[in-house]
Formats: structure tokens, C-alpha cells, sequence
């Protein structure tokens, strides 16, 4: 796999791909790099599938790859993983094509692999059990198993949010009390100003962040839990959350991975979560 990645980042240059090449795929807000981080200072993607705006494979895998780089060239030099927030509202079976999240699995998997810390679907419909029998066989077990449900009507689902994520920064959509929500325009300038600074280490000879990644991919993927990145809270606020965040695998079960295990409704569902 190491060889591969190599192969498919001298071939594809994923640290080549500008703002301007996805700007038309980012309008909607389907898919960006939200303005905090988790409490253990990982970066966070907020993904919003039923936000579609396109139907080129193609177009929709180079934004996935910006987004991906553009993430890791933001995180905090003790850190190797970031969190993917994927709220399904307006989500239908029609919204993503099961070759288009072939392709994401692929690039995840191969090309990023052990980047992804945690995966939480939000509020997912009863029709995605389908969809999600459909898509487990392209999962390793390793990504899967980072896979999380939670339900906004389902109090310990809250308890979970709140234990990783500041609930004043956390997007309402999320169940926390930000109202900001995406703004196309300064996302892109936002993007614009990180591209400069790549290109500016590019130009200068040192290595961009995003260059770490298959070497980061072979370390320990063990995490300090402390982190002055991406929060304001003090020390005594994130050993507070860090205590909790210990046992959060064991409070948020994984998702199911078949008709004869998914719950067969929403209610049942939620229960899941606790």
C-alpha cells in the first residue's frame, strides 16, 4: 500500500490542487473544513451529502483530496488524525453515488490511511440502512469500526457531542449553539490564503505538511491529549473532557453492518447510541 500511495501521489499531486480547481464543487457547502477543532485538537470536516451539487466523479473526489490536504496541512504538530461530521439532512438514496463513495472509501483507505480518528452520522434516515449494506463491503473493518451514530432526539447522543466537541462552537445542525453555518465567500478566502502559504513552502524548498503522510501512516497512531490548537479551553477543561472522552468507543457502539443488524427504526436506533 505504501508503494501505491507514492505512485498515486506523484501521479494524481493532490499538493498541486488550488482553490480554483474545486471552487464550483464547494458552492453548496457540501463538504469544508469547519472553524474548530474537537477538544483533542483534531481538525474537523463537516460533510452534508443531501448539499449535492454535482455529478462529475471526477470533480467530487479532487474536492474530497483538497479537503483532505488542506486538513492535514492545519493540524497541530502532535496530531495525526482528523473527524468527519456528516450531517444527513436532505439526504436520499439519490444524493451520492455508490461510485463516487466506492471512490472515497479508495482514496480514505489507500492513499490517507489511519487519518480518520472518528466518523459521526448525524440524524442518518431509516432508508441509509440500505444504502449502508451496500457500501460496508468497501470498508476495511479498521475504518468502519470509526463509523458512530447520533440521533438529535437522543439524550446521550447530546452527551457525546458535548464531550467532543465545545458546544458553543459545535454548528446547531450538530446539536450545539453556533449559528454561524457556511459562508461560501469567506470559506474561499480562507482557502485561497492557505493555498498561498503551501505554495510559499512549496517555493521554498521545505516540505509541505501534507508530504508527512505516508510517513505518518507507519508511526503509532497513540495521541497526547492535551493540545493548546484549534480551543481556547484550559488545561483543567480539556483534562475534564479528556476523562470522559476515554470511554467514548465503549458509549457510542459502531454502526451496524447488515439487514439482520440494523435496527428497523430510528427509536431503536438511537438506543444504540447509549
Amino acid at each position: 500500500m505504501l508503494v501505491e500511495s507514492v505512485k498515486w501521489r506523484l501521479e494524481y499531486k493532490p499538493e498541486k490542487i488550488v482553490w480554483e480547481d474545486v471552487a464550483r464543487e464547494a458552492e453548496t457547502g457540501k463538504l469544508y473544513r469547519a472553524n474548530f477543532c474537537d477538544k483533542l485538537g483534531r481538525p474537523v470536516l463537516i460533510m452534508r451529502p443531501g448539499f449535492q451539487n454535482s455529478s462529475s466523479t471526477e470533480g467530487q473526489i479532487k474536492y474530497l483530496v483538497y479537503c483532505m490536504e488542506n486538513a492535514i496541512m492545519n493540524l497541530n504538530p502532535d496530531r495525526e488524525q482528523m473527524v468527519w461530521l456528516i450531517d444527513f439532512q436532505g439526504w436520499t438514496m439519490g444524493s451520492v453515488s455508490v461510485k463516487v463513495t466506492r471512490e472515497t472509501a479508495n482514496v480514505l483507505q489507500n492513499h490517507y490511511p489511519e487519518r480518520l480518528g472518528l466518523a459521526i452520522l448525524y440524524n442518518p434516515p431509516k432508508v441509509f440502512e440500505s444504502f449502508w449494506t451496500v457500501v460496508k463491503p468497501f470498508l476495511e473493518p479498521k475504518t468502519y469500526k470509526k463509523v458512530r451514530f447520533a440521533y438529535s432526539n437522543d439524550p446521550q447522543s447530546q452527551k457525546i457531542m458535548e464531550a467532543l466537541f465545545d458546544i458553543n462552537k459545535l454548528d446547531s445542525s450538530f446539536g450545539g449553539r453556533s449559528r454561524v453555518g457556511f459562508d461560501y465567500e469567506a470559506f474561499g478566502q480562507l482557502m485561497r490564503a492557505d493555498d498561498k502559504k503551501k505554495s510559499d513552502l512549496m517555493n521554498s524548498g521545505c516540505s509541505v505538511p501534507t508530504d508527512h503522510l505516508l510517513v505518518a501512516s507507519q508511526s503509532s497512531q497513540s495521541e497526547s491529549l492535551t493540545s493548546d490548537h484549534c480551543s481556547d479551553d484550559s488545561d483543567n477543561e480539556l483534562d475534564e473532557a479528556t476523562s470522559t472522552l476515554e470511554d467514548v468507543d465503549e458509549k457510542v457502539p459502531g454502526l451496524k453492518l447488515g439487514y439482520d443488524d440494523v435496527p428497523k427504526s430510528e427509536a431503536a436506533m438511537a438506543k444504540q447510541v447509549q
